[in-house]
């Protein structure tokens, strides 16, 4: 006996024989398991010859995410199986929601989007996805439009801030090009409606792609104007079940006063939710102190390149933390 499919054309005798017999056993099929079904009026080697090239590509086809580019844009192995096991059993956070601005998009020209910059982020995120974090980010659009600044300059509120919206599924589709050019499945999740080039937000169908290992990005806010990207990262937080928000940044954690402007300001290790709110700290507005406050969420604030929020996740002291003390 002989296995099938296989190509037809360089088969010996006894696999054309069995080929050519009308009442010979169907193929499983290369895609699903079942026995195959041969399309009417089309040769039976021909159809063999299409599964067994499709089948071939099948196991030829190189795991993607078995190698990152590094700065040099050489592909360096990614985690090896068992560093990665090893990994997942250490992680103090294993489903991460990650807050980016839509200004660290900009890189240096402070505006708009900048592949480069994306690459090294979308690099940093891939290290993450390595260990086995299941991934959901929130980003903003600041880059593009901001709703607050729009507002202040005389649009009406609620029209900037659908705006805003938008902009933030601009930043969702670069950085989703990105992680798949890189190896990484993602999907990106609207809470508008634009089925053309996005998924719409369905709480259960982002879970299940988290637990497939795609990368969540959740766009255009809460869909809903009057509340901010901060407010996004927080609900979804909650509705996805996150073990941590972390709000990547470009100074590494929580300071008294701006640390730009102010050599003497002194950076806050740790602190609870009550008095990240009296002292008018401003790392997220209240409403999203609110909603993760009430479900007892820790907030990670941390550098967002150099390796933080991968020590965070395995829960080692970076940044500051807020969190129910």
């Amino acid at each position: 006996t002989c296995a099938l499919p296989i190509c037809a054309s360089r088969a010996g005798p006894a696999c054309r024989r069995l080929l050519s017999r009308p009442a010979a056993r169907p193929a499983p099929c290369f895609l699903s398991g079942g026995p195959a079904r041969v399309p009417a009026g089309r040769p039976r080697e021909k159809y063999f010859e299409m599964a067994m090239f499709f089948a071939m590509l099948k196991r030829a086809r190189p795991n993607a995410r078995s190698a990152v580019p590094d700065d040099t844009g050489k592909q360096q192995p990614a985690w090896p199986a068992s560093t990665k096991a090893e990994h997942m059993a250490e992680l103090k956070y294993k489903r991460v929601l990650l807050k980016l601005s839509g200004e660290a998009l900009a890189g240096e020209q402070k505006t708009g989007i900048d592949p480069e910059t994306v690459g090294t982020i979308c690099k940093e995120i891939g290290g993450l996805l390595d260990m086995g974090v299941e991934l959901a980010l929130v980003i903003g659009g600041g880059n593009i439009f901001r709703g607050l600044s729009g507002s202040a300059k005389g649009m009406e509120r609620s029209s900037a801030d659908y705006m805003g919206m938008l902009a933030t599924v601009l930043n969702a589709l670069a950085v989703q090009d990105m992680l798949e050019k890189f190896g990484y499945p993602t999907r990106v999740l609207s809470a508008i409606d634009m089925q053309e080039v996005c998924e719409p937000f369905i709480r259960r169908r982002a879970m299940r792609h988290l637990e497939k290992g795609r990368v969540v990005i959740c766009a255009a806010g809460t869909g809903n104007p009057y509340f901010t990207t901060d407010t996004t990262a927080a609900l979804r937080g909650m509705e996805l079940q996150c073990d941590a928000i972390i709000k990547a940044t470009k100074v590494d954690g929580i300071y008294d006063k701006d640390p730009a402007k102010f050599p003497d300001a002194v950076k806050y290790d740790s602190l609870s939710y009550d008095e990240t709110l009296s002292r008018h700290l401003g790392v997220m507005d209240a409403a999203a102190f609110a909603l993760v406050r009430d479900n007892n969420v820790p907030i990670i604030v941390c550098r967002m390149l150099g390796g933080d929020i991968r020590r965070a996740i395995l829960g080692e002291q970076v940044g500051t933390i807020v969190h129910d003390c």
